[in-house]
């Protein structure tokens, strides 16, 4: 599987994006997939994930009630749509897989493949 995260850009703050991460490879909808961030001189953190038939999701607190993990498996899709958008969601996210028939974790060690990052910049 290999992954490209599109959709970053800059927003004013309590706008929103949308985040797409197209997967290529037969497996992917086998993967569990989770968004992550890191914003400069801080670790990646864990955002959002969602398991292979989409029936489990899981978000950090800090983006809970604002951004909505998606995937569509006919499009080998996931999609990150982020609302009311803080200066504190500034940073680069990444899309992961986690290979295969598992549930997504909250621990960037546990994903296999990533993708890379796409920029999101809020303003306030």
């Amino acid at each position: 599987v290999q992954l490209q995260a599109s959709g970053g850009g800059l927003v004013q703050a309590g706008g929103s994006l949308r985040l797409s991460c197209a997967a290529s490879g037969r497996i992917f909808g086998s993967c569990a997939m989770g968004w992550f961030r890191q914003a400069p001189g801080k670790e990646r953190d864990f955002v959002a994930g969602i398991s292979w038939d989409g029936g489990v999701t899981d978000y950090a607190d800090s983006v809970k009630g604002r951004f909505t993990i998606s995937r569509d498996n006919a499009k080998n899709m996931v999609y990150l749509q982020m609302y009311s958008l803080k200066p504190e969601d500034t940073a680069v996210y990444y899309c992961a897989a986690r290979a295969a028939y598992v549930l997504p974790t909250r621990s960037s060690d546990d994903y296999d493949i990533w993708g890379q990052g796409t920029q999101v910049t809020v303003s306030s």
